[in-house]
Formats: structure tokens, sequence, C-alpha cells
């Protein structure tokens, strides 16, 4: 085990300005936030992830850095962005002087979120599938512009924007058997029917259903109280 943890990771300054201009390319091409809050969210969320099914705080720890850096890539382009970030953070994770099992289960995991090419193959990469495509929130949305004005106009524009501002609440929880892991959704049917949630989420909705697998546990979607999956 290293000394590298999540809060010395979390103050890394060259990490920090990767993740800052890894969102600022994504801003610029209208895609969703990919900032701070989505990377410490789905950090946050990993880790609960696996502490909840008992994993060692070490495995639990390594899940959140995974989680933190899994969208550095995109400050080389998005397409491929998880293999490209994989590299990138396997160099600075040597260079940090982290031993190299614990560097390949990030770098792994980081290679296997997208939902293009993604695969639970570790646990770690099973935690961080699930969170990061459990992060669907309308403070996601902006445009090229700055701030996401919501309007008839603007919605109709683009499905991902309406799919995310339609979404009033999101949260991802285990079942009291801890048998399941339940992500419930309250959505404005007003801004996006159900099957425009699908027609965008179905992939990565399978994909959480083999991460939660490859966990021993069920993945369930509840969407304004009705049971989905």
């Amino acid at each position: 085990m290293s000394n590298i943890t999540y809060h010395y990771i979390r103050k890394n300054k060259d990490i920090q300005t990767y993740i800052n201009y890894a969102d600022a390319a994504l801003s610029s091409i209208g895609y969703t936030e990919h900032s701070n809050a989505h990377v410490e969210r789905a950090a946050d969320t990993a880790y609960t992830i696996l502490n909840g099914l008992g994993y060692d705080e070490r495995t639990c720890e390594l899940a959140q850095i995974a989680a933190y850096m899994h969208d550095i890539g995109n400050v080389v382009n998005r397409v491929d962005h998880a293999q490209s970030g994989a590299v990138m953070a396997f160099r600075l994770l040597d260079n940090l002087g982290m031993p190299a099992e614990e560097i390949a289960l990030i770098v792994s995991a980081i290679g296997n979120h997208d939902e293009h090419t993604a695969s639970p193959v570790t646990p770690i990469a099973a935690a961080l599938i699930i969170a990061d495509k459990s992060d669907v929130r309308r403070t996601r949305v902006r445009s090229k512009d700055g701030p996401f004005v919501p309007s008839d106009e603007n919605l109709a524009r683009d499905i991902h924007d309406r799919v995310n501002y339609a979404v009033e609440s999101s949260s991802l929880y285990f079942s009291a058997d801890r048998k399941e892991l339940i992500l419930e959704l309250q959505i404005d049917l007003k801004i996006c029917p159900v099957m425009d949630y699908f027609e965008i989420f179905l992939d990565r909705m399978k994909l959480c259903r083999s991460a939660a697998d490859s966990l021993d546990v069920s993945f369930g979607l509840v969407i304004n109280d009705s049971r989905i999956l």
C-alpha cells in the first residue's frame, strides 16, 4: 500500500489542471458538465458502493481515486477518452510513486468506464461505471456560451440537455438487504418523456446492470415511483 491517498490526489495541482482543461474542452463543444462536481460525486459514489459491499478501505479509496481521475482524457479528445485518460493516469501516478499493483487497478477502471468500450473487469471498474453513469442531474446542463437558459427552443435542440434538465432529483442507494443497488429518479415529464431517457441512457443502464452483476448485486431503476428495471 502506498501513501498516495484520495485527499492527496484531490490536492494535486497537475491533476486538477487536467480536470479543469478537460471540462473546458467539453464545454466548448456543448457537452454536459464534467468538472469537479461530477468527478467528486462519482468518487464519493464509487467509494460508497464498495464500502457498502464490505470491501477493504484501500480498495474503496482506489475506487475514489479512479473516479476522481476518470475523465482527464477528455483534454486529449472526447473520442477514446477513457483510454487516453488511463494512459495519462498511469504517468501521473507512476511519477508520484504509487505501486504498480495499485496503478494497474486504477488505470484498468478508467480505461473501462466509457459505455462504448467498457467492461466491469474489476470491482473498482464496476463501481466506477455505476458511479459515472448514475450521475444524471439538472445542474450538469450548460451551453457553450455560458449558463444554460431553459426554453422550449433550447430544450428541443439537444436530447441530452433535455433529459438531464428534466431530472429533478436522483439518488443511488442499496436495498435494505443490500442485494440490490437502486437508481431512483424524479423526472419532469413536461420536459422529457421517459422514452427520451431510454433513447440515450439504455446502453448505460445495461452497463450498470452488468457492473452490478459483477459485484453480486442487482441493479434497479425507479422513475417517478415506477419500477422500470
